[in-house]
């Protein structure tokens, strides 16, 4: 199996009950290594997982789950259920709702959403330095983190993960930009299930490429490095390198 394939996959979402789940790993790196499948995955809310979702998802043996909603989405959806061995970490990174400055049509989407990406990361240190930690120790993989959606929250701590590993931004930003088509699967769903729900809009939605580029970058810019980033929120030395140890093949 070629490389490209693998990577293929990787990214296949063993679920009917969720929309965007996918392995993290299979990434090559810069110096040549390359991310350990089966140790991180990336998903919408779990809280639909039922009948033989249960039994795939219990084949994965995930050990912890790192759930990134506000505590009024967990309240209203509920969590991943209970599984023999699987502990349920909720974090939430503080930061603004969106609706305090929403999106208007015809501005840049890319534009708008790494600032309420690059907002996330000024507020919600303590929550994102909470989050990596965990992934960074071995014992508590595999690891499944979460949102709503799985393309926000999710994808701006498995783009520091990523990066902190050495993997190149366009390829960041292209496991980013999958939660697209994703997207397009729940909000086919919403409307199938609740038939009055307001259409979703556009940022809730789209994920382009650009706008973890600009993260990664603007993170670089006002740090250093994502590593220093990380340093800054909380992150210790000891447990960047025990992400690349346990992470990297």
């Amino acid at each position: 199996m070629s490389g490209v394939d693998s990577i293929d996959v990787n990214r296949r979402n063993p679920f009917t009950s969720t929309f965007n789940f996918r392995d993290v790993g299979g990434y090559r790196t810069q110096d040549g290594r390359q991310v350990r499948t089966g140790r991180l995955f990336r998903s919408d809310s779990l809280h639909r997982i039922d009948g033989d979702d249960r039994d795939a998802f219990a084949a994965l043996g995930v050990r912890t789950v790192i759930d990134l909603r506000r505590p009024h989405e967990v309240e209203r959806d509920g969590r991943v259920p209970d599984f023999d061995g699987l502990t349920y970490r909720h974090i939430h990174p503080e930061h603004a709702e969106w609706g305090e400055q929403p999106y208007q049509p015809g501005d840049d989407l890319a534009r708008y959403l790494a600032d309420r990406y690059a907002d996330l990361a000024r507020t919600g240190t303590a929550g994102l330095a909470e989050a990596i930690g965990l992934i960074a120790d071995e014992a508590n993989a595999p690891v499944v983190v979460h949102c709503v959606a799985g393309k926000d929250r999710t994808g701006i701590v498995c783009g520091l993960t990523l990066a902190v590993l050495g993997v190149d931004d366009g390829e960041i930003a292209a496991d980013y930009a999958l939660s697209t088509e994703a997207s397009k699967r729940y909000s086919t769903w919403v409307a199938a299930t609740f038939p009055d729900a307001t259409d979703l809009p556009s940022p809730f939605l789209s994920s382009p490429s650009e706008a973890m580029l600009l993260f990664l970058a603007e993170i670089r810019a006002g740090h250093g490095s994502v590593d220093n980033y990380l340093r800054g929120a909380g992150v210790t030395d000891g447990q960047l390198t025990a992400l690349r140890t346990h992470l990297l093949d």
